[in-house]
């Protein structure tokens, strides 16, 4: 069942207006420090937040990380790192007092009331097929009810400027190349200075060491998030993205459950389910069988580093198919609503770009396609060479140092901002 839409977040929104506005106050009475930095992260201790982590730490800067629950604190310490909860007293001062804002998401993913004036960091979390940000008429939905009154207009013109100025206090977002720059520009509504081509951090985990080392390991951890999986098994990623609140389309009939359960059982692989975390399908086999087993996001907090794992990904629009490049894993497409999700979101040039001319429409088309993978080598080469190009269209980088230049890009952003301040004690 979906958690979240566009439209209800939109409304907290607008009705937390006095809260921004009180927080903008508090910032222009608090003083920042010269080097201390804060992070967060919507999905926990993972994703690109942590890999610029390491190498912050690495050089030894003051930092800490906000966090929203006893799980990430948990997982934090277990790799030494400093917390703080986002939503106390001391969260909001240690965001208030930073110099330097890592987010992943948005401005929640830290104490968001506390945001202005500091250098922001906006890491984001993939490579965007479907339009985002300003780039997509989601992004200004409002609630139902009020989309049918006249007041409709006037509150997407605020909510526009809204994000436009939140956008505006973006100091670092980093492209995965000049191709994916242009969408991030677009998307935020920001200049070339601010979009850097360094790499993603979140994928350094996918190109560094050997291919044999990180499969192993990526085997180990889908082993120890799924222990009833046999080891040897071939395993293959569903991973579906977020439909703001409708229902997914792509949940498999009966019949549809049968015909999976089939193909995986015929070629020894275990279908892993990961539905986007802010809004979960149904996807639970009418019949009892292992070879159908979830992975999300209360088990896995950060997938990427799995991938390597894998032996097949499904999906339909999300940015785990450019992750899934670098690996590179053969990537099968299952998009039954296409047009509908087209009109509705967008996508930045055409699907067929991405998922070629072939994708499944149900789950019928994709087990066939799936079967071929596994059954016929010549088919998975077509595959994996498809990934490989599609790696050297949006990667200008794959050499595991992603994070690296993206910290040398934010202390020359920001030794660049304190030069003006220098001398004034």
């Amino acid at each position: 069942m979906a958690s979240f839409s566009f439209g209800a977040g939109n409304a907290k929104k607008l009705a937390t207006i006095p809260l921004y506005a009180a927080g903008r106050i508090f910032t222009l009475l608090v003083p920042r420090t010269r080097d201390e930095w804060v992070f967060g992260c919507a999905v926990g201790i993972g994703d690109g937040a942590l890999a610029l982590w390491d190498a912050a730490a690495a050089d030894g800067r003051p930092a800490v990380w906000l966090v929203a629950s006893k799980r990430e604190e948990t997982d934090a310490a277990a790799r030494g790192i400093r917390t703080v909860p986002k939503h106390s007293l001391r969260g909001l001062w240690r965001t208030a007092r930073a110099r330097v804002i890592v987010v992943t998401h948005g401005f929640g993913d830290v104490n968001r009331y506390a945001v202005s004036g500091a250098f922001v960091v906006q890491l984001w979390h993939g490579i965007p097929l479907k339009r985002i940000g300003l780039d997509s008429p989601e992004t200004l939905r409002v609630p139902g009810v009020v989309a049918r009154t006249a007041v409709a207009a006037p509150l997407r013109a605020l909510l526009g400027a809204m994000y436009r100025g939140a956008a505006r206090r973006i100091r670092v977002l980093p492209a995965a190349s000049h191709l994916v720059r242009g969408r991030l520009e677009s998307a935020f509504a920001l200049p070339d200075a601010s979009v850097p081509v360094t790499g993603e951090p979140r994928v350094d985990v996918l190109s560094r060491g050997e291919p044999d080392d990180r499969r192993v390991a990526a085997r180990a951890g889908i082993g120890r998030a799924v222990p009833r999986a046999e080891p040897s098994t071939r395993f293959v990623l569903y991973a579906p993205t977020w439909r703001d609140g409708a229902a997914d389309p792509a949940v498999p009939t009966d019949a549809e459950w049968r015909r999976i359960v089939d193909v995986l059982s015929r070629h020894d692989a275990t279908l892993l389910v990961r539905s986007h975390p802010l809004g979960a399908g149904d996807y639970a086999p009418p019949f009892a069988t292992d070879r159908v087993q979830s992975l999300g996001s209360d088990l896995v907090a950060d997938v990427t580093p799995l991938l390597p794992g894998l032996d097949a990904l499904v999906t339909d629009y999300s940015s785990l198919a450019f992750d899934a490049s670098l690996v590179p894993l053969p990537t099968l497409f299952l998009a039954p609503d296409v047009d509908d999700y087209a009109r509705r979101r967008g996508f930045y040039g055409t699907y067929a770009e991405v998922a070629g001319d072939a994708w499944a429409q149900d789950w019928t088309a994709a087990a066939a396609q799936l079967d071929a993978l596994f059954g016929d080598d010549d088919e998975r080469a077509r595959r994996v060479e498809r990934a490989n190009a599609l790696s050297a269209r949006v990667h200008a980088f794959r050499d595991g140092r992603n994070a690296e230049r993206v910290y040398r890009a934010i202390l020359a952003g920001a030794a660049e901002d304190a030069r003006p301040r220098e001398g004034t004690g």
